[in-house]
């Protein structure tokens, strides 16, 4: 069997897929990872094969200001994104189709994709082929259980009002449908039939198998789910060998330090986020490993707020959070679903600083399955709020249910049902 991995996004839409086609491979199929082409050295890294695709919408994220505005900006930004974004993706379908149809991905038995690129569905329905739907969190297939994670929804509410929240996937289809059914008619040859913008269903209307690469001890799958839609637990890279040196050096020199890491995200105010962050620590009398990444946190600083209130800082850039979160106290992130399952799987409580998306939703279940307080929005961030919840965090009961909970992932095997499950789909094609 050939596949055709298709994916767009931050490197946390892109790294549980290289772990995927790392996991075919080793059950002996070949496959074809096909994403932006600024993740092309991490995925050949890691000995996957790479074919790349326009980075579209992802140069919003090439400097600080932009990505904050992209992922902080108001009314006025958000209409300007309507109007704009469905351009970006001209050249990113183009280039899809050129993988599948003439380059490295040609020949393929199958495509598995994020949804996020668009083009997967439309590909693999003009080669003939299945399409298998891969997920990070559960954004495609409506629940009675909770809200739709795209937007900061409360928990709680009546099952239909749960389920009518995930109309909310119909906004794909309303910004990006004029651009997506010329390309097919264009340069697929397809027909506008019914339901082609839905990845969740297949070209003959039957249910499409859609993976969740979540754990199920973190988010149960929901008793009203349909057939085909699965979790199979984490999608998880081998970890590196072992940390920096400096980083190393950092961890033996005292009692185990708080993360915080806010990945690919960057608000409107990353200096104040950072200082927020320092006098936490300071506060609570924790050192400190700061992840600067994109700009969400600043390095310069960070230093200089260290140096203030005397806290002991390490600054990382591209680290293991694998191999790092398990020696933390306690770790700050921004709830984007990669650093949040690595942060489950470390048995490590955490304190969640959402933006945008699904980041208040994963928040939510953190705090639900009692290893995280109440989310603290970004929006109120600051050096005291912070301080109470990583207290909160750091408590006996919560450093308990963390542990409880990392044993239980520990025992799922995300990828080999999900090599099983797509197996499985393609057998049943042919």
């Amino acid at each position: 069997m050939k596949a055709l991995i298709m994916t767009l996004g931050t490197r946390g839409d892109v790294q549980p897929f290289v772990a995927l086609a790392q996991a075919l491979d080793a059950a002996g199929h070949e496959t074809v990872l096909c994403a932006p082409h600024r993740f092309g050295e991490f995925v050949t890294r890691n000995g996957v094969s790479f074919a790349g695709v326009d980075d579209g919408p992802m140069r919003q994220l090439d400097s600080p200001a932009e990505a904050g505005e992209a992922f902080a900006g108001g009314l006025r930004t958000r209409l300007r994104q309507i109007r704009e974004m469905p351009s970006m993706f001209d050249q990113v379908l183009a280039d899809s189709w050129q993988v599948a149809a003439h380059g490295a991905g040609s020949g393929a038995d199958v495509v598995i994709h994020n949804g996020q690129i668009l083009a997967g569905q439309h590909v693999a329905e003009a080669l003939g082929i299945p399409a298998v739907l891969g997920l990070p969190l559960p954004m495609y297939v409506p629940t009675r259980e909770y809200p739709w994670p795209g937007q900061s929804l409360p928990f709680g509410l009546p099952g239909r009002l749960n389920r009518a929240t995930f109309g909310g996937m119909r906004l794909p289809a309303a910004m990006f449908g004029r651009v997506i059914d010329r390309w097919r008619r264009d340069t697929l040859g397809l027909s506008s039939r019914r339901g082609r913008h839905d990845p969740t269903l297949r070209p003959d209307g039957g249910p499409a198998l859609v993976l969740h690469a979540y754990s199920p001890a973190v988010l149960p799958q929901p008793e009203d789910w349909p057939a085909g839609a699965e979790v199979t637990g984490y999608w998880p890279l081998p970890p590196e060998p072992r940390l920096p040196d400096a980083v190393e050096e950092f961890l033996a020199d005292g009692a185990a330090p708080l993360f915080a890491g806010f990945g690919s995200m960057s608000g409107l105010a990353p200096q104040a986020s950072t200082r927020a962050v320092v006098e936490a620590a300071h506060l609570t009398g924790n050192r400190l490993v700061m992840a600067t990444a994109w700009g969400g946190l600043d390095a310069e600083t960070a230093r200089t707020a260290a140096t203030e209130h005397g806290v002991d800082l390490l600054v990382v850039g591209d680290v293991d959070y694998q191999r790092l979160f398990p020696r933390m106290a306690a770790v700050v992130h921004h709830g984007g679903a990669g650093t949040t399952g690595t942060a489950f799987t470390a048995g490590r409580p955490q304190v969640v600083c959402p933006f945008v998306a699904d980041q208040p939703f994963w928040g939510r279940v953190a705090h639900a399955r009692g290893v995280a307080p109440m989310p603290l929005s970004q929006r109120r961030l600051t050096g005291p709020a912070l301080a109470e919840r990583v207290t909160e965090a750091c408590a006996p009961a919560v450093l308990a249910a963390a542990s409880e909970l990392a044993d239980r992932v520990a025992r799922e095997q995300g990828l080999e049902r999900a090599v099983a499950l797509i197996e499985r789909a393609v057998e049943a094609d042919q």
